[in-house]
């Protein structure tokens, strides 16, 4: 069997990296080395961040442990999490030549629930950003708008939802991330408050009907802000419709069969996540969930739009996304990270991804990014799967 095979494949892949070197929460590009005369609690130079990974090392030299911590945390012993940055470089690319690429650069725009935006990125809804620049998710709000991308604030922000989206841009597009529970009233109350703002599409997340077991982040007090058991059904989705006229994307779909259930029940789009590793530990990764779906039921990513999110730190992991059918990637701990130097920390993150995203389809062969299909990676140990 296909799946099987390539599954095998994957695990031995991983089991073979992690027995030949230690987990590397950022690999070593040399900024040790460059940046080794920044006392702690300074930050760096930003024109000295050229990468994301850089603003892991920026915001752990430079915020308080507490602070940092509680972006860094993962659920349990972390593998969920370590597994996210590390399951992209399993899958090598198939590189193609004597292709016209100059004009890739124009092909990165595209749409999201019919809304236009410069890249196929966004900024994953995060919790308290103030732990990491006072601005906390304005300075995310001004940046988005800046790059032109989708900005989704979490309902645990540090500013009100009513400031957030009146530090909009004019015609700035926002989606706003939520956690409902069982209680349709209060339910009512948030869709509302969420539509009254401006808001253009309500992103539900259901990966966290219960709450999460972090030990490094309890060692700081820094833990879960969800601890109750929720009853997350179908039915609670559909008596959600029922209250707003927004569009309701699902957030947190860990496998192919809740997304077959997703177009069986008329979800718009899905978002698939494990929650940055946060929330159920040893969850498999979001490229794992789409190459899931694309063996078992490759149909769901033409019936609805499947974003995804966890561990992107390259234009590289964005394009292996697209090759399997996601239309657009979040990215969660790079932005919040990158807020400790404010807004132009934000729009940097920005510049960046959109440089890597279209050298890395330059490098491809890839000539338009709409045309990215599966064959430019190969997804078995084995050589060429077509």
């Amino acid at each position: 069997m296909r799946t099987a095979q390539i599954y095998s494949a994957s695990a031995l892949l991983v089991g073979g990296a992690l027995a030949a070197r230690p987990f590397l929460n950022e690999p070593d590009t040399g900024i040790d080395q460059a940046l080794k005369d920044v006392p702690v609690g300074q930050l760096p130079d930003l024109k000295d961040m050229v990468g994301l990974p850089d603003f892991d090392w920026a915001a752990r030299h430079y915020l308080p442990i507490e602070n940092y911590t509680y972006y860094r945390n993962g659920a349990g012993g972390e593998w969920s999490y370590m597994a996210n940055l590390e399951v992209f470089q399993q899958y090598h690319f198939r590189p193609r030549v004597l292709v016209d690429i100059t004009n890739v650069e124009k092909t990165l725009p595209t749409t999201m629930l019919g809304y236009n935006f410069s890249a196929p990125f966004y900024i994953s809804p995060c919790a308290r950003a103030e732990r990491g620049n006072p601005g906390a998710e304005l300075n995310l709000v001004k940046g988005a708008a800046e790059g032109d991308i989708l900005y989704i604030p979490s309902e645990y922000s540090a500013y009100t939802m009513e400031q957030i989206y009146e530090a909009r841009a004019e015609g700035q597009v926002l989606w706003q991330q939520v956690y409902l529970s069982g209680n349709d009233t209060a339910n009512a109350q948030v869709l509302a408050r969420a539509e009254k703002n401006g808001a253009k599409a309500i992103v539900f997340t259901v990966d966290s009907a219960a709450g999460s077991i972090r030990q490094r982040a309890a060692r700081y007090g820094v833990g879960s802000a969800n601890s109750q058991f929720q009853p997350f059904t179908w039915d609670l989705y559909h008596r959600l419709t029922n209250m707003t006229d927004l569009p309701i994307v699902l957030k947190g779909i860990s496998n192919y069969e809740d997304a077959v259930l997703a177009v069986k029940h008329g979800v718009p789009a899905i978002i698939l996540s494990n929650h940055g590793g946060r929330q159920l530990d040893t969850t498999q990764t979001s490229l794992e969930t789409a190459l899931e779906i694309f063996n078992e039921a490759p149909e769901v990513f033409k019936k609805i739009e499947v974003y995804a999110d966890g561990g992107v730190r390259y234009g590289a992991d964005v394009l292996k996304l697209l090759a399997l059918g996601v239309r657009a990637v979040g990215l969660g701990r790079p932005f919040m990270l990158a807020n400790v130097f404010g807004v132009d920390g934000v729009t940097r993150v920005v510049e960046l991804m959109k440089q890597e995203i279209a050298v890395s389809a330059g490098n491809l062969g890839l000539a338009d990014l709409k045309n990215i299909t599966s064959h430019y990676v190969r997804w078995t140990s084995r050589g060429y799967s077509g």
